[in-house]
């Protein structure tokens, strides 16, 4: 039982570390493909409208990726810890 605790907040920890890591990459490579930072700020109304929708959606769906992969591989681990479990 605390196994999978441990395995649930590992996976959040992951997932967090990751989420930052594509954030800080897709913030590079705009600023590298575009000459212009990030819009972090949608309200701010210097950034192209466009530019900053086509920021979002990819943000998003950055985000919506790394969250399937961390929330897979944390239930995977989960499950072989479980099969280990079983089998000792």
């Amino acid at each position: 039982m605390y196994v999978n605790i441990l395995v649930k907040i590992f996976g959040l920890a992951i997932g967090l570390g990751a989420g930052a890591l594509a954030n800080k990459t897709l913030e590079g490579l705009w600023e590298k493909k575009t000459g212009k930072p990030a819009p972090k700020d949608s309200t701010d109304l210097n950034d192209s409208l466009p530019g900053v929708l086509v920021f979002a959606v990819v943000s998003a769906a950055v985000a919506a990726v790394v969250h399937v992969l961390t929330q897979r591989g944390t239930k995977s681990a989960l499950a072989r810890m479980k099969k280990t479990a079983d089998e000792v």
